[in-house]
């Protein structure tokens, strides 16, 4: 008997289930895995995007406003320096201005001096340049040197020319007040008193009274030893007795000392 013989695979029908079932689990898997990719891709893009777009890795924008307030800070600063040099500029010429006027007014106040003692007459420049010797060598009052200028047994210059020294001459009189009066201490041991009639007087120094009241309110003097070197002379030079050098020395015609200054010199005789 003969066998029937058997169906080629392919043409069962479990064969094809078999076929389909694969094709579409084989169809799921490349959808999936499309699926996948395609989410791979995209969460891919986004962190590339994400990257590209990261401030963290962003060079960091150029402040703008730092650099303009800069701009306009040196802006302000090269204003202000053109100002200060501005100022300066005016400043100096100012300066230069004021030294160039100053400069002007000496050089014409020289001219002036210059003619003004061209129109001088030469006795009279003599004259101003005795008045200022016997300043400044011997200390003596304004009516003093007025005196020696003009006194036939002194310089004899015309009262004119006298006058003229008096005028233009330089001195403290005040100072030649006190100098004088240091001297009448050192050299004389005058009393305080007998000093300042000295300067006063007509026939002596005729300083005026303001003046001489300076010179014996700011000289440094020890009257007390004035009037002992006094009393010494009038016993050494003349034989006095104490009392008689007592009443010399306190004496208005005599040397004007203080009844306790001529106590004194009377007590510390030898």
């Amino acid at each position: 008997m003969k066998e029937k013989g058997k169906k080629s695979m392919f043409k069962k029908w479990w064969f094809w289930v078999i076929v389909v079932f694969v094709i579409g689990a084989i169809g799921t898997t490349l959808e999936d895995d499309t699926a996948a990719d395609n989410e791979i891709k995209s969460v891919q893009a986004e962190n590339e995007k994400d990257e590209t777009n990261d401030p963290d890795d962003e060079e960091p924008a150029e402040d703008n406003t730092d650099s303009e307030e800069t701009d306009t800070s040196s802006e302000a600063e090269e204003s202000m320096d053109d100002d200060e040099n501005a100022d300066a500029e005016k400043d100096d010429e100012t300066n230069t201005s004021k030294d160039t006027e100053e400069s002007t007014d000496e050089e014409i106040e020289e001219v002036e001096e210059t003619e003004a003692d061209d129109d001088v007459p030469t006795e009279y420049i003599s004259a101003l340049n005795s008045a200022e010797s016997y300043s400044d060598l011997m200390s003596m009052s304004k009516a003093g040197i007025f005196d020696q200028l003009t006194s036939e047994y002194g310089d004899q210059f015309p009262e004119e020319a006298a006058q003229y020294a008096i005028d233009n001459m330089e001195a403290d009189w005040n100072q030649n007040a006190l100098k004088s009066a240091e001297s009448y201490s050192d050299i004389m041991h005058m009393s305080k008193a007998g000093i300042y009639d000295q300067l006063i007087s007509e026939y002596g120094d005729q300083f005026t009274a303001e003046e001489a009241q300076y010179a014996v309110d700011n000289i440094k003097a020890d009257w007390n030893e004035n009037a002992l070197e006094s009393a010494k002379s009038y016993q050494e030079t003349m034989d006095m007795s104490h009392e008689a050098i007592r009443d010399q020395l306190t004496s208005d015609y005599g040397e004007k000392f203080t009844q306790e200054e001529a106590d004194y010199a009377v007590e510390n005789l030898d």
